[in-house]
């Protein structure tokens, strides 16, 4: 590990704080996918290897839909641990805290990041995992690595318009905590972050 990643996750989590304070969602997610666009191309830990990196030309999104932002409350959920080996961590310990009702959507857990700093952890594996989209599924929020789009002690926003691929999907190196079982829906969402046409850059 070198600064180059401390860089990296502030240059992330400024631009989910730009996300936060824009006037419209919309304007908040084209800022933050212009930056992730640039982090892809030029920074020293791009989950793209220097090839990719050359023919790069933006990451993939779904337009924007203003229906798949949520404002929404943690509902009470029975305790629940996780524990997710990786290759790199160890064992990833997380605490189920509660979970969140999205109309169209399904319920999914929302996650407790147990261990140095703790965090929020929202992922999600829906309809479209294995076409459009990674088959384990992306990630909605990891607040312990800034990915935060605000809320407050009882709610949270949950745009899934944000819906990103974790660095896994582009590098093996990386070790990504993926959607378990109360994360998953059959609905497909058409929003967020999908898989390059024609496979990876």
């Amino acid at each position: 590990m070198t600064l180059t990643l401390l860089g990296w996750r502030r240059r992330v989590a400024a631009l989910y704080a730009a996300a936060r304070s824009a006037r419209d969602p919309e304007i908040g997610w084209r800022t933050w996918r212009d930056g992730r666009d640039e982090l892809f191309a030029g920074h020293p830990d791009s989950p793209l290897d220097e090839a990719a990196r050359a023919s790069f030309r933006g990451l993939p999104f779904a337009p924007y839909d203003d229906a798949l932002r949520f404002e929404t409350q943690v509902l009470p959920a029975a305790p629940q641990r996780l524990e997710v080996p990786t290759a790199s961590d160890g064992v990833v310990p997380f605490e189920r805290i509660g979970v969140v009702e999205l109309t169209g959507i399904g319920r999914l857990d929302v996650w407790w990041l147990d261990s140095y700093g703790g965090g929020v952890f929202l992922p999600l594996r829906d309809g479209t995992a294995g076409s459009t989209t990674y088959g384990a599924g992306r990630y909605l929020l990891d607040t312990v690595k800034g990915a935060d789009l605000g809320g407050d002690d009882a709610r949270l926003v949950v745009d899934l318009n944000f819906a990103y691929h974790p660095s896994c999907t582009y590098d093996p190196r990386w070790s990504c905590p993926l959607a378990p079982e109360g994360n998953r829906v059959s609905t497909p969402v058409a929003a967020g972050e999908q898989l390059p046409p024609g496979g990876w850059y």
